[in-house]
């Protein structure tokens, strides 16, 4: 089997629990708390290298997943819902694809609302009003509600790249560089 496949296969898998769990909490009236959730969990999974390891490694027996995936659920709040989905991805041998589940949970809920993520990095930390600025800067370009997912990479020296879907926009000085440094290699 090819990593491409590996992928495939893994956003299939999630993509088939995600769309379970949004169906049943959606129905429930409760999308606003399991987008509060998915982003904890999402947060966690960032933040965690042993939670990694043990929805990752063959080593943890199911029984093992199981437990620890319970016991975070129950630290965390999580509904009923998305804990029994948890426990049964982890009987399942499923773990592995929780990254994945909270991409996917995310993008439906974010689609549910008409709601789009622009992945913004900065040369330094945007202000909340150069934040809001570009919020409503993309919102009129896109039409929709903008959620802003910003880091900061110094290496830009200044500027920044906006990605909204499938468009980026680079203004970021150091690719304005590259670009005249390409530009002088062509002429002499």
């Amino acid at each position: 089997m090819t990593v491409a496949n590996s992928v495939s296969m893994s956003q299939s898998i999630a993509g088939r629990y995600a769309q379970a769990v949004f169906d049943i909490v959606k129905e429930e009236g409760g999308l606003d708390a399991l987008a509060r959730q998915i982003d904890d969990l999402g947060a966690a999974l960032a933040d965690s290298a042993d939670l990694r390891e043990v929805i990752a490694s063959p080593v943890f027996s199911r029984d093992q997943q199981g437990k620890v995936i319970g016991a975070l659920a129950s630290k965390m709040g999580l509904s009923a819902t998305l804990t029994n989905t948890l426990k049964l991805m982890a009987q399942n041998r499923r773990l592995f694809v929780l990254p994945q589940l909270v991409n996917r949970l995310q993008a439906l809920i974010a689609d549910d609302r008409g709601e789009v993520t622009a992945d913004v990095t900065s040369a330094v930390a945007l202000t909340d009003d150069q934040q809001a600025r570009l919020r409503d800067t993309l919102a009129k370009k896109s039409g929709k509600t903008v959620k802003l997912n910003t880091r900061v990479d110094e290496g830009l020296i200044g500027g920044m790249i906006v990605k909204l879907g499938s468009q980026m926009v680079d203004s970021s000085v150091r690719s304005k560089l590259a670009s005249l440094q390409n530009a002088m290699k062509e002429v002499g």
